[in-house]
């Protein structure tokens, strides 16, 4: 099986889309997968929280490979061989999962903020880690909106995932999305849609009405759940409670998708 780079993206930040990243990463090293996850939102990094990264513990980001500080290998934290961690988190030791974090540090942010970076180097850096970890699934946490890094993101991907509110603004803005990406020839383009008030609709008539509505497939419709907004960012939820229908939802589409690209 040949790397697998999937991109997530959502046209504006809050729609849960760095939570869906690391729990559909999580869910695939669970199944042995090698999997690893590069956070390009630099101007505002976060994923590396979910998995109990912080500055401290974080000698060499994508930031400084970016500036020809490093190799992209030195960039790389093996979850798999962290010590201690959140109950979730704790669940990984031992599984081939790799993050490749931006830098939460302010002066490091206002660097790229000011003099950008060679966007093919990105690219360089992604082909370059996957082949020497021998990768099957690549995941790109990308910035929200639409940039020339997201442009490059939704361009090498095999597959593009596309995090939607079920708002009218979320409509709108992954409808531009949708429209680039076809333009950009992305031949793979799912959509999740996250936050979905299941108590009041149907997942069922949500996913028709949001395939019908871009000509896209839905790969799981996520309900709003006041257990994950609890658990905000401080664990894998989907590890730290396979219980919840959020997490079973979450790793059926997990699933799905190995399959589909085994198969494939």
């Amino acid at each position: 099986m040949t790397t697998q780079i999937i991109s997530i993206h959502s046209y504006r930040g809050g729609t849960g889309k760095s939570n869906t990243t690391a729990n559909l990463a999580a869910q695939l090293a669970l199944l042995g997968r090698r999997v690893a996850i590069i956070d390009t939102d630099i101007p505002s990094p976060g994923i590396h929280i979910l998995f109990g990264l912080d500055e401290t513990r974080m000698h060499r980001t994508l930031n400084q490979f970016l500036h020809g500080e490093c190799q992209i290998e030195d960039v790389g934290y093996a979850i798999g061989q962290m010590e201690g961690g959140a109950p979730g988190v704790s669940q990984l030791h031992g599984k081939n999962l790799w993050l490749l974090p931006a830098s939460p540090n302010r002066d490091e942010i206002a660097r790229i903020l000011q003099h950008g970076y060679d966007v093919s180097l990105l690219n360089k850096g992604i082909q370059t880690f996957r082949r020497s970890l021998d990768l099957d699934y690549f995941f790109i946490d990308t910035h929200p909106g639409l940039n020339d890094e997201t442009l490059l993101s939704i361009a090498v991907s095999d597959l593009l995932i596309v995090i939607l509110r079920p708002d009218n603004q979320d409509f709108q803005g992954t409808s531009v999305t949708v429209d680039v990406a076809r333009k950009l020839d992305v031949s793979n383009l799912e959509i999740v849609v996250n936050k979905a008030l299941l108590s009041k609709y149907d997942s069922e008539q949500i996913k028709a009405q949001v395939e019908s509505t871009y000509g896209v497939p839905v790969l799981t419709v996520l309900p709003l759940a006041e257990d994950v907004v609890d658990n905000a960012s401080a664990d894998i939820f989907s590890l730290a409670h396979p219980e919840s229908p959020w997490s079973q939802r979450l790793k059926a589409a997990a699933e799905a998708l190995d399959h589909r690209f085994k198969s494939g």
